[in-house]
C-alpha cells in the first residue's frame, strides 16, 4: 500500500483578481455602529444580583461553617501552619 501526497496549485491563468469590497462612507458606517453600541450599553445591565446572591451565600456558608466548627478549622489551621513557623504540633 502506498499513499500519495498531492499538491494543489492554482494556476496563473485561472488566477482572479478578488472582488473589491463595496464603497462605504467612513461617516456613514461609524454613527450605526455607536448607536449599536449605546443601545446594547443602555440594555445590557448585568447580572449584579446573581453576583451579589451568590456573595452572601458564600458569606453564609463560611460563617455556619465557622460557627460549627471553629476550634476543628483553627487545629487544622494551626497542623498545617507549624512545619513552617517551627513550632511542635
Amino acid at each position: 500500500m502506498s499513499v500519495h501526497r498531492i499538491r494543489l496549485h492554482r494556476s496563473a491563468h485561472s488566477a482572479s483578481p478578488p472582488a473589491a469590497a463595496p464603497e462605504r462612507a467612513t461617516a456613514q458606517v461609524r454613527p450605526d455602529l455607536g448607536a449599536l453600541l449605546a443601545r446594547r450599553l443602555v440594555a445590557d445591565r448585568g447580572d449584579v444580583p446573581g453576583w451579589v446572591l451568590i456573595t452572601l451565600m458564600t458569606a453564609a456558608i463560611v460563617v455556619a461553617l465557622w460557627a460549627v466548627a471553629s476550634e476543628q478549622i483553627l487545629q487544622i489551621f494551626n497542623n498545617a501552619m507549624a512545619p513552617f513557623l517551627g513550632t511542635e504540633l
